[in-house]
């Protein structure tokens, strides 16, 4: 096998591995507000754990950098890659199957490549616009009359969780243009999870949503307490990938999110779905391979590879 197939492997196979993981922390995110837990509570202690796991390791390898640019980084990644989408997530999961969770974060690379063109860090063509009218179509046959979703009062809140894909998107594309100060992702990711607890604390605590992990152990706090582990490996390979592959690249976990996700609320939840559903879940998906650029898996696999 050559260096730049071997690049492309091991690519891919991370692809596979974080949309396994974000995958399994859909489901899990559903069993904690069904038991009653709630958004800023479930930040708070989820960046807690990353915390907890990342910081020791980021203090014995040089510290924590806290200059301005850092700091800029880190409040960044905060507010669009954690406090907003999963405060618009959470609040979603509450009314919706996790499955149509799980498809609504496959719209990240289509918001991902407007935001692309607008930065003037990729380009458009043909099919990918095709890809776009898509995946268009793909939310059309979700919201619209039909039978996708169980109950027609969901839609509303199909379009909050769609909040949060906007906000990834423009995580990724904000790395992906102007870099990451010469942190490395294990420091993205500790310093970001830091201040998001710090913000979080106080906001659980106005709201009446802090979880006491003395008296409100239960299948939901195990289940918090999974999905913040699990999210924790997530997001560094995540940050790591857009950094060496790119934005649009890097979202392409989309697809497995959506797959591992649709999966594990079957068979974790119970979890079925109508005809329509799935013809939403296709279309998407063809949106999505239309919009994703071949050049940009050659640019990744040669910059692995060296």
């Amino acid at each position: 096998m050559s260096l730049q197939k071997g690049g492309k492997a091991v690519l891919f196979g991370l692809l596979v591995v974080l949309g396994a993981s974000w995958g399994l922390g859909l489901p899990l995110t559903k069993i904690a507000v069904t038991a009653g837990l709630r958004d800023f509570g479930i930040i708070f202690w989820q960046s807690c754990i990353a915390a907890v796991l990342l910081l020791p390791w980021v203090l014995v390898r040089g510290g924590l950098p806290l200059h301005r640019r850092a700091l800029a980084l880190y409040a960044f990644i905060s507010l669009a890659g954690t406090l907003v989408p999963n405060y618009a997530g959470f609040t979603a999961q509450r009314f919706l199957p996790s499955g149509v969770s799980a498809l609504c974060l496959s719209f990240i690379p289509m918001a991902a490549l407007p935001m692309a063109l607008m930065m003037r860090t990729d380009h458009a063509s043909p099919g990918r616009l095709l890809g776009l009218a898509a995946g268009a179509a793909g939310v059309a046959l979700i919201v619209l009359p039909g039978n996708a979703l169980p109950d027609r009062s969901m839609v509303p809140w199909v379009l909050v969780a769609l909040i949060g894909t906007v906000f990834y998107a423009l995580e990724a594309n904000g790395i992906a243009r102007w870099g990451t100060a010469g942190l490395n992702p294990v420091q993205l990711v500790a310093g970001a999870v830091t201040l998001s607890a710090l913000v979080s604390a106080p906001l659980a605590l106005a709201r009446g949503v802090f979880i006491n992990p003395v008296t409100d152990w239960g299948p939901g706090t195990w289940a918090v307490l999974a999905g913040g582990m699990l999210n924790v490996g997530s997001y560094v390979g995540y940050l790591w990938l857009v950094g060496r592959a790119g934005a649009v690249f890097a979202s392409q976990v989309s697809y497995l999110v959506t797959g591992f996700g649709v999966f594990w609320a079957m068979l974790l939840l119970g979890e079925r779905f109508s005809p329509w559903f799935w013809a939403a879940m296709v279309v998407i998906f063809v949106g999505l391979a239309l919009v994703q650029p071949r050049a940009v898996l050659h640019r990744a696999a040669d910059e692995a590879a060296g």
